[in-house]
């Protein structure tokens, strides 16, 4: 008999259950707008309450104990500097579930999980900072091509204009040798 036993074991074994809810919780901490399956959000809600709650005790031990559910320094971070001091004055009701609608593949009923009161601009914000800083590097690098192929070419132009006026004083030289053998009287 199932007597005492809550939650869903979402066809899944009890270390990846715990893998599911530690991903699905961070995703939700950093993005603070998530959709999955209505199951796991309905699971997800308590266990992410629970962080926030330990977030809202600013102490190293509920820092540690809180690393050891998510374990990602961003998450962390955000915790405790943001949400906590966002939730201060909220007793738990911290996040809410939305339904929406059905997949299409297999017609599992979703939903929306997301932070109340939720910063809009946090969703892909990660994303948005990490294309931003590829596209600087990119452009320091083509910036760096573009200056040494200029840099390059100024010494291929160096290069051929010495040639150049090595090739023009030899023909000079030579010009002037035959030269002074025309002039030069044959002596008998």
């Amino acid at each position: 008999m199932r007597h005492s036993i809550s939650r869903r074991k979402l066809n899944r074994t009890s270390s990846h259950r715990k893998a599911l809810f530690k991903n699905l919780s961070n995703s939700l901490i950093l993005n603070e707008q998530i959709k999955t399956t209505l199951p796991k959000a309905k699971d997800l809600k308590p266990f992410v309450e629970k962080i926030i709650t330990l977030g809202k005790i600013d102490t190293l031990h509920s820092k540690r104990k809180v690393f050891s559910i998510l374990r990602s320094n961003e998450s962390v971070d955000k915790v405790f500097n943001i949400l906590s001091k966002r939730y201060k004055s909220r007793n738990g009701g911290y996040t809410r579930v939305i339904k929406a609608g059905f997949r299409y593949g297999d017609a599992s009923p979703m939903a929306v999980i997301e932070f109340v009161e939720r910063d809009v601009e946090a969703k892909g914000l990660l994303d948005k900072n990490r294309i931003a800083k590829e596209n600087e590097k990119k452009q320091n690098v083509e910036n760096v091509n573009k200056q040494t192929k200029s840099e390059d070419r100024e010494k291929i132009d160096l290069k051929k204009k010495d040639d150049l006026d090595k090739k023009s004083a030899e023909s000079d030289n030579k010009e002037i040798k035959e030269e002074t053998k025309e002039v030069k009287p044959k002596s008998k």
